[in-house]
């Protein structure tokens, strides 16, 4: 079984839907505390990937100006 890649738009669309059912009051009670926690997780994982991103142009930036 292979693990499924992370992807940004996909975990992004995810919690905009988790949202927008938040604010159209289409969660119930007992789904709440766990949509709560699948935003949460795809918070950390999006802040994650934003920066690891980050680094990783940081880093390409930094070789093409020391090429100069």
């Amino acid at each position: 079984m292979t693990k499924k890649q992370f992807l940004y738009t996909e975990a992004i669309s995810e919690i905009e839907k988790i949202m927008y059912k938040l604010e159209n009051e289409e969660i119930d009670l007992d789904q709440l505390s766990d949509q709560l926690k699948r935003a949460s997780e795809l918070i950390t994982k999006c802040k994650d990937k934003l920066s690891s991103t980050e680094d990783e142009v940081s880093n390409i930036i930094k070789k093409i100006n020391s090429t100069d």
